[in-house]
């Protein structure tokens, strides 16, 4: 038995509201007098009680106890197919987190811009290029690496002195050196330390420092010192038990404190060390990352931090350098500022800025990216291999933060015997999980990418040591060194928590290219990595925070669209049979941005389309998310189609998702085909079809903008994302009114729909107004209410609507705002000044 015959009507078409329905009837009391509070209160009250409607065909009062019954649970089922998806696990009649979740995704998917990612960028191809006199080396900021104890060529100094760029508080750096001799200097790798350090150096330790005015021997005044032996070795070939001390050398050592076991060394280590540089006339520079180990060092007497080159001084003087050998060859045919100009104006190009994609340069980045900007202005590259060589600045940085980070805790241990496992498994993980999570989650709290890498990096250290439990230091983070060492910027913002906006410290990387680069790197590189990542984003699917698990979810569609068959196998269908609606969002959000890369937009709208049809509960549940993205099949029809499929299906079991869906693809252009189906559904023959019709018309009056927004950037309902989504459309669409008005019409006039959607209206009529009193919702109001109130019955309807919310107790219409929407919907044809006065 369907809905209508249990209810005491037939499975007949929904009543449909003719053209002729439109005109308006003679004037009349009815249609002209606004309600008023202070009318025949008996006769509101008796409304209110005995009247579901005041309209034609209304219940009799002598209708069966049994037959009401019967109206009553049907007119429940229709109420509860238009729940949200996620009501059952966030309360029954509660505001859901759907709109959050689509504003999440709309900002993480501007991370992931498919038309600029690096997929089809392979790195391998531009490792080493010759332009011109100009030999390129992408891994040019290793060289360095394997360096070990011995002198600074003086020809690398006199270039230092000419291409080096200070430092913000360069000074305080030079005078803390040469007051104490040993300075301890804590940055993050590739930021210019090392070069900072060697300039520091070349100073001190100049003819201008010597009272003689004469320089050391070639090679002599400045040497790297091997990081073995650390401080004390470098004080005892000072105090000479290694080598013969050199008098008025300058020393720069690199520490290494992040291997397994590693200690830094104690303040009086240091003061041994500044001890012996005295004694000779020497310097030193410590170099050490930040982090948690060198914090101790860094707090010190001798500790100090070294801010990074600004990038626009790295640029120029790079592009200078490169520019003036050219000029020199051409014997002053070509002016060197013309030339200089030219390279500048050419990098703050939008396509070279966006291939870049780094917010700050390092000086190796600057480096080569001089030289590919030198070698266009000149001729030597075209602008795809400029564009490709911008493009592997931020892949390069990705390669050089995960290339062989366990190699120490791979390595054979020191002692076979022994059950204290690997020491520091955890703390060598931390920065690498957290620059994952970043990638993942780049937007969100701070506390949440920091949640979220403390997963990871317990899911890292089990499958490297799975012997072992990993322990965690419970006091040991940095939020300064993450945000260092991974090239993070913290910035003030919101998010919404339980419906309400709080502030919020929100934390991005420092570049649009990094996020893809870095979910490049460790899927298409490191493919053990992947079984952790995997279980990881499991666990972020379960978070009940929008804000972590729709961003994984794109994140995850990244992944799977590098390596569809890997994805497809561990994330994907796991969870979109999972029990829990939101596992079952999570596998659509990512099966769309999958989607979004047209590689592999067919094999998405197969699949969703195979699970439409013959999918299990779990799956067609999930297509019709999948759906209501407008990327999962061919055309909108296809995707009503579809849609229609799974809505209908098993007496309507998945009528609310279907119905969701379906409202969620009249945010695209195509919403007036949605609004024609929806009617076509709305009276069809079947019940099934009517249903899924009145419940989307229902549904419709009850989305906000907010929860189906596209992510166009110029949509024209981006401005309006807090209204009702059909007065949204009513006013940046307005040939959408008319039929939106039919398919509102038809369901205050259907038995089974008429409750639910008189309080869908109710909620649109209240929108008119903000909680805090400034205008809301009005001219959407003014669209669409005379289209909804051209009957005489439909003046009644809404003049006993307006009276019932007057009445409320709990939340009174005051009497001026029903005045105003009564006006809105049925204008008088002549004004008057007393008419006006109730406006």
């Amino acid at each position: 038995m369907t809905d209508d015959q249990q209810a005491g009507g037939g499975a007949e078409p929904a009543p449909r509201k003719g053209a002729d329905a439109r005109v308006p009837e003679a004037d009349g009391k009815a249609r002209n007098d606004p309600p008023r509070a202070d009318e025949d209160k008996a006769e509101g009250d008796e409304g209110a009680a005995g009247n579901d409607a005041p309209e034609e065909g209304d219940v009799k009062k002598d209708q069966g106890k049994k037959q009401e019954e019967e109206r009553e649970r049907a007119a429940g089922r229709f109420k509860e197919h238009t729940r949200d998806p996620l009501a059952e696990e966030q309360g029954e009649d509660g505001t859901t987190d759907l709109a959050a979740a689509s504003r999440a995704r709309r900002a993480t998917r501007m991370l992931f811009d498919t038309g600029r990612d690096l997929n089809s960028f392979d790195r391998s191809y531009f490792q080493s290029a010759h332009i011109g006199d100009i030999h390129l080396r992408m891994d040019a900021r290793h060289s360095g690496a394997g360096m070990r104890s011995g002198p600074v060529p003086d020809e690398e100094l006199r270039r230092l002195r000419r291409v080096h760029v200070e430092p913000q508080g360069y000074v305080q750096l030079r005078n803390a050196l040469g007051a104490r001799r040993l300075l301890v200097l804590g940055a993050a790798p590739g930021t210019g330390r090392t070069s900072t350090a060697l300039s520091l150096l070349d100073e001190v330790t100049g003819p201008a420092a010597d009272a003689t005015g004469t320089e050391p021997g070639a090679g002599s005044r400045v040497r790297r010192v091997d990081p073995d032996g650390g401080v004390r070795k470098l004080a005892g070939s000072l105090a000479g038990e290694g080598e013969e001390a050199r008098r008025g050398t300058g020393y720069l050592l690199e520490l290494s404190l992040t291997g397994p076991g590693a200690l830094p060394p104690d303040e009086m280590d240091l003061d041994g060390l500044a001890a012996a540089l005295a004694r000779c006339e020497s310097y030193a520079v410590v170099v050490v990352t930040v982090g948690s180990a060198a914090n101790p060092l860094l707090a010190g007497r001798y500790g100090r931090l070294c801010p990074p080159a600004p990038t626009q001084e790295l640029l120029t003087t790079r592009l200078r350098e490169r520019l003036e050998e050219h000029v020199a060859a051409q014997d002053g045919e070509v002016r060197l500022e013309d030339l200089l100009a030219g390279a500048e104006e050419l990098a703050v190009r939008r396509d070279v800025k966006d291939a870049v994609g780094l917010k700050d340069l390092r000086p190796a980045e600057a480096e080569l990216l001089a030289s590919l900007l030198a070698a266009h202005q000149l001729g030597e590259v075209p602008r795809d291999e400029l564009l490709a060589g911008c493009r592997s600045l931020a892949a390069d940085q990705a390669q050089e933060w995960f290339a062989g980070v366990d190699r120490a805790l791979t390595a054979p241990p020191a002692e076979p015997e022994g059950g204290a496992g690997r020491p520091g498994t955890a703390a060598l993980f931390h920065p690498v999980a957290f620059r994952i999570a970043l990638a993942v989650l780049g937007g969100a709290s701070h506390s949440a990418v920091a949640a979220a890498a403390h997963l990871l990096t317990w899911e890292l250290s089990v499958q490297c040591d799975p012997d072992h439990t990993p322990a965690r230091p419970l006091f040991c983070d940095d939020p300064e060194a993450d945000l260092a060492l991974s090239r993070a910027e913290l910035t003030d913002g919101r998010l919404e928590v339980a419906g309400t906006e709080v502030p919020a410290r929100l934390i991005w990387y420092r570049g649009s290219a990094l996020p893809s680069a870095v979910l490049t790197e460790i899927w298409d590189r490191h493919f053990p990595v992947r079984a952790p990542i995997v279980r990881w984003l499991r666990l972020l699917a379960d978070d009940p925070r929008p804000q972590v698990w729709m961003r994984a979810a794109v994140a995850a569609g990244e992944l799977c669209a590098r390596d569809f068959d890997h994805g497809y196998a561990e994330l994907i269908r796991p969870l979109a049979e999972a029990a829990t609606p939101r596992r079952r969002i999570f596998a659509a959000t990512t099966l769309d941005q999958a989607a979004g890369h047209a590689s592999h937009r067919k094999a998405v709208r197969k699949l969703v389309d195979d699970w439409s049809r013959y999918g299990t509960k779990a799956l067609r549940w999930t297509a019709a998310m999948a759906l209501g993205y407008g990327n999962a099949a061919d055309t909108t029809e296809d995707a009503l189609d579809a849609l229609a499929r799974i809505g209908v299906r098993d007496d309507g079991e998945q009528l609310a998702v279907a119905s969701f869906n379906a409202v969620r693809l009249l945010a695209l252009p195509d919403g007036a085909k949605v609004l024609r189906r929806m009617a076509d559904w709305t009276h069809h023959k079947r019940a099934e079809y009517q249903d899924l019709g009145l419940v989307t018309t229902v549904r419709l009056a009850v989305t906000s903008v907010d929860e189906v927004l596209s992510d166009e950037p110029d949509s024209p309902l981006a401005d309006r994302a807090d209204w009702p989504l059909p007065l949204a459309l009513a006013v940046s669409r307005p040939e959408l009114v008319l039929p939106m008005a039919d398919l509102m019409w038809s369901a205050l006039n259907t038995a089974r729909s008429k409750d639910v959607a008189l309080d869908a209206l109710e909620s649109l009529l209240r929108s008119a107004v903000r909680g805090d009193g400034t205008e809301g919702t009005r001219p959407g109001l003014a669209a669409l209410l005379p289209a909804l109130a051209t009957e005489e019955n439909d003046r009644r309807r809404l003049d006993w609507l307006l009276r019932r919310m007057m009445n409320d107790p709990e939340d009174p219409l005051p009497d001026a705002q029903a005045r105003t929407l009564w006006w809105l919907a049925v204008p008088p044809k002549e004004r008057t000044g007393e008419e006006d006065s109730h406006g």
